[in-house]
């Protein structure tokens, strides 16, 4: 079952279960989806729609960092409860151990020695990483080992 399917069949479930919040929420994932569908003019692979979905936790990270310096707690519980339910359809993510060991192999592959040379590395990480781990961290960890 591909990761379209799994999310329709969930939508169902949530339907059934009367989960609002849920059922909410995996709808406008599926329309965010839809809309990448009918631009492509084809169904989406499991890749582009894990995209999708590392997309919008990033957007709901970034919105639940603003809600709570903003001081609207109510809001930011619910941008926090929609993350938890799209990280369910995420592959494993990775420890910042891992993704050093992962940014030092990188940086060891690609013989980069310099700031000048990460975007070769952060090409190459981001294919081992996708959809695993956070973009920003890993922005991080290869500028803290080119330095």
């Amino acid at each position: 079952m591909n990761l379209s399917e799994r999310l329709n069949d969930d939508m169902k479930q949530a339907m059934k279960n009367q989960e609002k919040f849920k059922l909410t929420t995996i709808r406008m994932i599926r329309s965010s989806i839809k809309n990448q569908e009918i631009e492509l003019k084809r169904p989406l692979e499991d890749s582009e729609v894990l995209d999708i979905l590392s997309r919008e936790i990033k957007q709901r990270k970034d919105s639940l960092q603003e809600f709570e310096k903003a001081g609207r707690d109510d809001l930011a519980k619910d941008v926090a409860a929609e993350i938890e339910i799209i990280s369910v359809y995420l592959p494993q993510q990775l420890t910042e151990e891992e993704i050093k060991l992962i940014v030092q192999q990188t940086i060891q592959e690609t013989g980069a020695s310099s700031k000048a040379e990460m975007g070769k590395v952060m090409s190459a990480l981001l294919q081992k990483t996708k959809g695993r781990a956070d973009g920003k961290l890993v922005n991080s960890l290869v500028q803290q080992f080119l330095q």
